[in-house]
């Protein structure tokens, strides 16, 4: 009876997804109040101002999809793909040298960056998190008191930290277990995305045309 040959490397599990939820609320209602805008224009306008409204619809939504509801970042053992409002950037780990938040979250890969649109950083959550962490640290004696003789030390907190800060500690650990693995060899891919920038420039151009003639 011949022995089954195991595998040489782990399994890739689905994709951890990243996005900014209060941005893809923002992005449903901008587009809502567009569709209401543009849609009473063209029911009840008159001469050019029909064109002119669906002209403007077909620029300004696919902005609002771009900025809002598209960006997010898909990682997995092998690689993170951010998807940006123009671009999509598949970064295989062994190709990243860096993911880190400053005032924004960013990748660094063969000497470029790369700037996480749906990992915003919040500087007000990031000193409220600090603060958190300083009046924990204090406890009792930071009130002048002492713990009762023979209580047990409390067990020991997970540090807080701001959203895109956690989602960088989680992204750059990904990076550093999975560097080494066959699947995540390779260079960085930069594909533009024709399917937002297209009709935007169309819209636009039609627009101006419009305004021109009209």
């Amino acid at each position: 009876m011949s022995s089954q040959q195991q595998p040489t490397d782990e399994p890739v599990y689905d994709d951890r997804v990243y996005r900014s939820s209060s941005a893809v609320v923002t992005g449903v209602l901008l587009l809502a109040l567009a569709a209401w805008l543009c849609g009473d224009a063209v029911v009840r306008g008159s001469g050019n101002t029909p064109w002119i409204s669906l002209a403007l619809a077909l620029c300004v939504v696919p902005l609002i999809v771009a900025f809002t509801i598209r960006p997010a970042v898909f990682a997995n053992d092998d690689r993170m793909r951010v998807r940006n409002p123009f671009r999509v950037i598949e970064l295989p780990w062994a190709a990243v040298d860096a993911v880190r938040a400053g005032y924004s979250a960013e990748v660094l890969a063969e000497g470029s960056k790369y700037q996480l649109w749906s990992v915003p950083v919040s500087l007000r959550e990031r000193k409220k998190a600090s603060r958190g962490r300083i009046s924990r640290r204090g406890g009792l004696t930071g009130r002048g008191l002492s713990a009762p003789e023979g209580a047990q030390p409390p067990a020991a907190e997970v540090p807080q930290r701001a959203g895109a800060d956690k989602v960088v500690d989680e992204l750059r650990e990904l990076a550093e277990r999975g560097a080494a693995r066959a699947g995540a060899q390779g260079g960085v891919r930069v594909q533009w995305s024709y399917e937002i920038i297209a009709p935007a420039v169309a819209g636009a151009v039609l627009l101006i045309v419009l305004l021109a003639t009209g």
